[in-house]
């Protein structure tokens, strides 16, 4: 299955973006493993307090959908979906080691070329421009090679460490929605945050860097 560009849809999520440095250390995304579920298991249910009030309502307990053995079905329908080119599912590293994620969804081709972006990374790495770099890379990753014109992220007014993330990158304020998504079961108000390749004069990267926020 071939992109509108010509390129084959199923392999643009196989890419590693990065390294970028910033004050943390080394900063890189990469597709997610079959052999993440420990890791991932460990740092969802740590990180528990600081992602229930941002994520959608799921069923049974954090810690149930959380488990090791919930990765295996996750991993297989991410990496279903991936292949057919509407999903980016990568792992956010910090020199070298798993910290977070950075998902593009929803990839929608033809006239739209669209996607949403989101992120979360562990609390434990806070304030150290991680997940800022890694969604500069995957921004550039989805304005080069996978052919997008424009990403969405929605993020719920009381997140302004989300919301900063999104400034600094170049994403722009598009309003209000209104009981958008049903989140820690119940309905929450987000904002529609945007950003198309006009945007960018050259690209998210290098608009870090010259900022001083990274560094190659």
């Amino acid at each position: 299955m071939l992109n509108w560009w010509g390129g084959p849809y199923g392999k643009t999520w196989q890419s590693t973006l990065g390294p970028i440095r910033t004050s943390a250390g080394q900063v890189s995304v990469r597709p997610i493993r079959l052999r993440d579920a420990k890791t991932w298991s460990e740092l969802r249910v740590r990180n528990e307090q600081t992602l229930v009030p941002w994520e959608p309502t799921g069923m049974g307990t954090w810690e149930q959908r959380h488990h090791t053995s919930q990765w295996g079905p996750l991993y297989s329908a991410l990496r279903s979906e991936a292949k057919r080119g509407t999903i980016l599912p990568y792992v956010i590293e910090l020199d070298g080691r798993y910290v977070g994620q950075l998902t593009v969804g929803n990839i929608q081709r033809g006239a739209v070329r669209s996607a949403w972006i989101g992120y979360w990374i562990d609390s434990e790495h806070f304030g150290g421009g991680i997940a800022t770099a890694a969604v500069a890379l995957g921004v550039d990753h989805c304005f080069g090679r996978v052919g997008l014109h424009r990403l969405d992220a929605t993020v719920q007014p009381a997140n302004q460490a989300s919301q900063a993330v999104l400034a600094k990158v170049g994403f722009r304020n598009e309003g209000l929605l209104k009981r958008y998504m049903d989140v820690n079961s119940q309905w929450r108000d987000h904002l529609l945050f945007a950003l198309t390749v006009e945007d960018l004069p050259t690209s998210a990267v290098e608009a870090l860097v010259r900022s001083g926020r990274a560094s190659y």
